[in-house]
């Protein structure tokens, strides 16, 4: 495993420096961006990566939903959304906006808004719900970032409150293979395969308390850890199919 860089959990800056980026994450749709960025990612995804998918149409249509995979790779994004016909929001560290740009107008078009991680970023949630208020497809990492054992991590609480503060279907989704990404400078290139679960609904629940918020976070990621422990199983073939769009 190549050494990864240490994360800084905490951005300085204050909350203002975002606003631009969930002011338009919570009125307007990804435009042509996000079809620009997946026409370039989508070919890496399936003949470099060799993008396996199993249940693809266990992610609704259309109308709210959260996504919620294990994470191990930045160009998990792009996995996930590569058999999917809708077009994904995502989280992103806040540390990578307002420093370049060029990449936050792609971010900004493209539909990534910044988290504060480290600081119970409400305007983070507030992003969300108005997201999913408009049918959105919002993705979530179970873990709240990248693995950094190469392993599954342990759930955040932040996918338990999005769940309980909105009421929409969760989809959990399992990413196996992805950490071997990290080596392709020495043009190592895993397969990867991706199995999305049967959707999870949660009654709204007002002001969710900690314990509340992790239960459902736990809850949410054993059924991912059950979905990438049959992968590692039974390996990529075992129910794989060419998917139709979602």
């Amino acid at each position: 495993m190549p050494e990864i860089k240490p994360q800084t959990y905490k951005d300085p800056r204050s909350p203002e420096t975002f606003a631009r980026f969930h002011e338009r994450s919570r009125t307007r749709d990804p435009d042509w961006m996000y079809s620009f960025v997946r026409l370039l990612t989508t070919p890496i995804s399936l003949f470099v990566y060799r993008l396996r998918v199993i249940d693809v149409d266990n992610v609704p249509a259309s109308g709210p939903v959260i996504l919620a995979p294990n994470h191990f790779s930045n160009f998990d994004h792009f996995l996930a959304g590569a058999w999917l016909r809708r077009r994904i929001r995502f989280l992103a560290k806040s540390q990578i906006f307002g420093r370049n740009a060029l990449l936050d107008y792609i971010f900004n078009h493209g539909g990534v808004f910044p988290v504060r991680r480290g600081h119970g970023d409400q305007e983070a949630f507030d992003t969300m719900r108005a997201i999913l208020r408009r049918g959105g497809c919002l993705l979530i990492y179970c873990e709240g970032g990248r693995s950094r054992s190469g392993e599954l991590g342990e759930p955040r609480r932040g996918i338990g409150r999005a769940a309980l503060e909105t009421g929409v279907p969760v989809v959990p989704v399992a990413i196996h293979g992805s950490q071997g990404i990290r080596s392709w400078r020495r043009f190592v290139f895993p397969k990867v395969t991706i199995r999305y679960g049967k959707p999870i609904s949660f009654g709204v629940v007002e002001g969710p308390t900690r314990e509340q918020q992790q239960e459902v976070a736990v809850e949410i990621f054993g059924s991912v850890r059950e979905l990438y422990e049959g992968l590692a199983r039974d390996g990529r073939h075992a129910g794989a199919h060419r998917p139709s769009y979602s």
